[in-house]
């Protein structure tokens, strides 16, 4: 489909039958003869010069061509665009980060497979993120990492399969032996400050307690909020657990009622995954679907026809007058 940018420039299609019907006419003066001995002659014959007047008359293929010529320029500068197909393209609309804990305890083994293979925490925890990831397609996902500090593994990012490769990278300890989850809550809000999407969402996976966080996890939580940030919290281990590795499911419940998430308590492989498909459920995919149609401009075809004719018509004429030069000379 062809749209002008500018098609009122058409109403200037009368301009020149109106500039030649109500403007007057050109006017210029000139001798009709022209000799050195002009002024002798009429001497002689006691003679005067006069005035006179000649109206070229254009001939038919002239009026065609400046009408023509007219039109093409009007088309050129009016910048003829075609139109494409509209074409859609899905936007996502949601940003969800991922905390995974990595201190020493996510290696302990007590998850199974489905076969009834024992597996570490971590291990089961990257085999229900790749089924939850493959459930996200319209979502961009994101990798923070703590042990002894939070670091960022992978950022906001709609390629889920390299995602998948550098969450299965991770390993035991390789953050450090502590549970900085209170920084953890940090560093993933300074990574939401560049998103751009209304939905923000931080899934923080633990199966420890805070061990000194700069900023603790209640006080991260409340700035998340600010920011527009849900947390859900999702505790590994029986919360009865004493020592050291004690799972502090007070304080994550804390911090997911703070930013109106929730947070769930797994023991096996089983509830893990019930755990995910329930946020699953609260936070559906969300995605913007943009449209868009191509546009292509048009404008140098009525130039070059334009341009063509007017080289044509040039040369016409400087042959005509060769011609007729030459005849002249040899008469």
């Amino acid at each position: 489909m062809i749209e002008w940018t500018h098609f009122w420039v058409f109403l200037l299609l009368p301009a020149p039958y109106l500039a030649h019907r109500f403007l007057p006419p050109y006017r210029t003066t000139r001798d009709a003869v022209r000799a050195p001995f002009f002024k002798r002659l009429t001497s002689l014959t006691k003679q005067e010069a006069g005035s006179g007047s000649v109206i070229l008359q254009r001939m038919l293929s002239q009026k065609i061509w400046l009408i023509l010529a007219w039109v093409l320029i009007l088309a050129t500068i009016a910048k003829p665009n075609w139109v494409g197909e509209p074409v859609e393209q899905t936007k996502s609309a949601r940003d969800l980060m991922i905390a995974v804990d990595l201190s020493g305890s996510m290696g302990t083994e007590d998850f199974e497979t489905k076969s009834g293979d024992k597996i570490s925490r971590l291990d089961a925890v990257k085999q229900v993120l790749a089924v939850f990831a493959a459930q996200r397609a319209n979502d961009r996902l994101g990798l923070v990492v703590f042990g002894a500090s939070p670091y960022l593994q992978v950022p906001f990012t709609e390629d889920h399969e390299t995602w998948l490769q550098l969450l299965d990278e991770t390993d035991v300890a390789m953050a450090g032996q502590n549970t900085m989850f209170g920084d953890a809550i940090g560093l993933a809000i300074k990574l939401f400050e560049n998103s751009t999407v209304e939905r923000r969402v931080l899934i923080v996976l633990t199966d420890g307690n805070d061990n000194g966080s700069r900023v603790p996890p209640i006080e991260a939580a409340k700035v998340a909020r600010q920011k527009g940030i849900t947390i859900y919290g999702i505790a590994i281990g029986d919360p009865e657990t004493e020592g050291d590795d004690v799972l502090d499911m007070e304080t994550l419940e804390r911090v997911a009622e703070t930013t109106r998430g929730l947070a769930f308590n797994v023991q096996d492989r089983t509830t893990l995954e019930a755990a995910y498909s329930r946020i699953d459920t609260l936070e559906p995919e969300a995605f913007e679907t943009l449209s868009h149609r191509p546009r292509h401009s048009l404008h140098h075809y009525p130039l070059s026809v334009f341009a063509f004719l007017y080289l044509g018509l040039f040369s016409t004429m400087t042959i005509r007058a060769w011609t007729k030069d030459r005849k002249d000379d040899h008469a």
